[in-house]
């Protein structure tokens, strides 16, 4: 990989292209970020830089952070992530990496945490089929239906699909096009959904199937 950045994701739109077709984006604040270490294969065993994005006020940091980022002499940051690279020489601590580091046509992937949707059934959470509501399903034509095996050996196998909470966790959505760059407002227009409500942070990289 050797493209990535924070942002976040303000919510989706639509634009318009040179033939006039509707193009369904999502817009993302994607940057400033600021280089905040590097790795390197001598010293860590691989090659890899780690970002900072969104401000972070003082007495909301760390004592290690505090330590982390005052021998990197930048800002607080709230969040921060690493970007494995090939080579670290093309970066420097304190360098600053925006939205023209991407360029409409790029591909991309998306990494964010997708809405968290609570408790749910598992019909919802697993599409399972639903049974007939007519001669004596009863009450249970959304149920998950029979659990456990006989009395060999009796119990039930892990990783049972089964009611439970659904959502907020870690998804990636691959090969995506940057359909616009607003290098002036650091604003990036993805082709298509992103994962995570308004104002979740994401992490945008070069697509690893293109």
């Amino acid at each position: 990989m050797q493209k990535g950045i924070i942002g976040k994701k303000i919510g989706m739109t639509q634009i318009f292209d040179e033939k006039g077709n509707v193009i369904p984006v999502t817009v993302v604040q994607a940057g400033p970020c600021v280089i905040s270490q590097k790795k390197t294969v001598e010293n860590d065993g691989y090659a890899a830089v780690q970002m900072g994005y969104g401000d972070l006020k003082p007495n909301k940091v760390t004592k290690p952070l505090k330590g982390h980022f005052a021998k990197a002499d930048i800002a607080p940051k709230k969040t921060l992530r690493e970007f494995r690279v090939e080579n670290t020489e093309a970066y420097n601590v304190g360098d600053l990496v925006k939205a023209d580091a991407f360029a409409a046509g790029d591909r991309v992937d998306v990494t964010g945490t997708s809405k968290g949707k609570g408790y749910a059934g598992v019909i919802k959470r697993w599409n399972f089929q639903r049974l007939k509501e007519t001669h004596g399903s009863g009450p249970v034509a959304r149920h998950g239906g029979s659990n456990g095996s006989c009395s060999d050996p009796s119990r039930v196998y892990p990783g049972l699909k089964m009611a439970g909470h659904l959502g907020a966790e870690k998804v990636t959505v691959q090969n995506l096009t940057v359909a616009k760059v607003d290098a002036e407002n650091n604003l990036i227009a993805i082709k298509g959904a992103v994962p995570g409500p308004n104002g979740g942070i994401v992490v945008i990289h070069d697509s690893v199937k293109a």
